[in-house]
């Protein structure tokens, strides 16, 4: 009983059930919102009493295509509202707070460390370069010559 204590209150096993009970909530949300205004204004477009009942109508082949429609809108919908209201907020969250502690944005220090680590490198070789036999035209070990 103890290991299952220890997996049940592990945080991950927490947060994965919080965010299915929110994603079904959302569900019925996103469900209302395709049923009240988006299939109406679909059905109406095919001619059909519901999207789901819509057909495309190719000389004497019927496709149905509201059941796919509306499984297409569902998906971007949903897509759409849990980008723009969950993941963007809580990426400008997350990056304020990364500035606030650091002092710059993600990225940008180590960017700058691995320009400087190639600059140094080519100046290194540079050098090397001169200071070989001068005068000689040789070039320091490990130096291409053009």
């Amino acid at each position: 009983m103890k290991g299952f204590r220890e997996f049940i209150m592990r945080g991950n096993v927490v947060e994965l059930a919080v965010a299915v009970i929110i994603g079904a909530a959302f569900t019925s949300i996103v469900n209302s919102l395709v049923d009240g205004i988006f299939n109406p204004i679909i059905a109406a477009i095919f001619n059909a009493d519901e999207i789901n009942k819509a057909v495309l109508q190719i000389g004497p082949v019927s496709l149905g295509i509201g059941a796919v429609l509306g499984a297409i809108i569902n998906f971007v919908l949903i897509a759409a509202v849990v980008y723009f209201a969950i993941v963007l907020p809580m990426n400008k969250f997350n990056e304020a707070m990364y500035v606030r502690k650091h002092g710059h944005k993600p990225g940008e220090e180590e960017a700058a460390a691995t320009e400087t680590d190639l600059l140094t490198e080519i100046r290194d070789l540079l050098a090397a370069r001169e200071t070989a036999a001068p005068g000689t035209g040789e070039a320091a070990p490990g130096a291409h010559r053009e």
